[in-house]
């Protein structure tokens, strides 16, 4: 099979394209796993942060890619005797359209998976990190932890509602708005394009205020329905009652303590923070951005609980993604476009 393969990290530079399109073999089905033929597959500013060595190290080589659509071509032998559903009640079969989200397994039996949150159980696997991923014609994965793609939604629609959907949706829950409130959203990539138009279906009086240091981002937020769109130290109208930080920088992080009212929530939804600038947090002012029970929460991986409702939800709502479409073999491309911050949406590789 065609995949584009990361045999090391590096920097992600047009000279020196991080991944090889390679025949790679294709995966052989153990114990309870279903193999899918791939049509899209997201890209995801997490896989940056892979290649370039600031998140947990992936398996070398690996096939990224979590964000992946596509047909049950196979399931393993035993899949009638053990593996009919999941906890949730899920029947999967071949001929079935499926995505796969960034969280591929997890125990099942730790104290985590027992109370709902198997986002941190500690013998977590990720999708394209642990294991290949999507960007490849075929891939293997447990079969209970597959999702069922709602027929309103096409393929290229659905590969980015399974990550940057799906960890907005949690963020947003985690945020605790309410209708009538007022919502901040550091950086407008891939995940809050889609909580901004979350909130503008689930809460139709609640304000939005968008911060991007890039212009075009701003213009797209006011397009989608944001009250507001500013630099990302710009003093927003009003104060907010909740913030969504996706940004890898820790200015944000600082401006938006000072922009929250007393009580509010700052989340953060990023895997990691630039190291280079941790010294701005010498500049936390305890009285100006922490005092009057002020809130950080941080955001890990997804459960398959939120990838499920989140697609219901968008269905639902007919809630799509902006997306740029691009073969296979231009995976590259779309990571550096992302890197030099050329984005409008979400990028998917149609494979098929």
């Amino acid at each position: 099979m065609k995949a584009m393969l990361l045999g090391s990290i590096g920097d992600v530079t047009p000279l020196h394209p991080p991944l090889k399109l390679v025949q790679h073999p294709e995966p052989i089905l153990t114990s309870g796993e279903v193999l899918i033929k791939v049509s899209r597959c997201g890209v995801c500013h997490t896989e940056l942060d892979e290649i370039e060595g600031r998140t947990p190290p992936p398996r070398l080589p690996v096939i990224l890619g979590h964000q992946v659509v596509g047909i049950i071509e196979k399931c393993s032998s035993d899949f009638s005797r053990s593996v009919t559903t999941d906890p949730q009640g899920l029947v999967v079969t071949t001929g079935q359209r499926v995505g796969v989200a960034w969280i591929a397994s997890a125990c099942g039996e730790c104290d985590f998976c027992n109370t709902g949150r198997e986002n941190l159980c500690p013998q977590f696997k990720a999708t394209g990190r642990d294991m290949d991923g999507g960007y490849a014609e075929y891939m293997k994965v447990r079969a209970d932890f597959v999702h069922p793609i709602p027929e309103s939604l096409s393929d290229s629609e659905a590969a980015p509602l399974l990550c940057a959907g799906a960890i907005g949706y949690r963020s947003l829950r985690l945020s605790n708005l309410r209708d009538g409130q007022s919502l901040g959203l550091m950086g407008f990539g891939g995940s809050n394009h889609l909580v901004l138009k979350m909130v503008v279906n689930k809460y139709p009086r609640a304000q939005v205020f968008v911060f991007s240091r890039n212009p075009e981002e701003r213009e797209f937020a006011l397009s989608l329905g944001a009250a507001w769109a500013g630099k990302i130290d710009q003093s927003p109208p009003k104060a907010l009652d909740a913030v969504i930080d996706t940004t890898p920088i820790w200015g944000a992080d600082l401006e938006a303590l000072k922009f929250l009212k007393a009580g509010g929530r700052l989340v953060i939804n990023a895997i990691r923070k630039e190291e280079k600038d941790k010294d701005v947090l010498l500049q936390l002012s305890y009285p100006a951005q922490m005092w009057m029970e002020k809130e950080i929460k941080s955001v890990a991986n997804v459960t398959r609980d939120d990838v499920r409702e989140f697609l219901e939800i968008a269905a639902e709502a007919g809630i799509k993604p902006e997306f740029q479409e691009y073969p296979l073999k231009d995976a590259n491309r779309a990571l550096i476009e992302m890197k030099q911050g050329k984005i409008r949406g979400a990028k998917v590789l149609a494979i098929i």
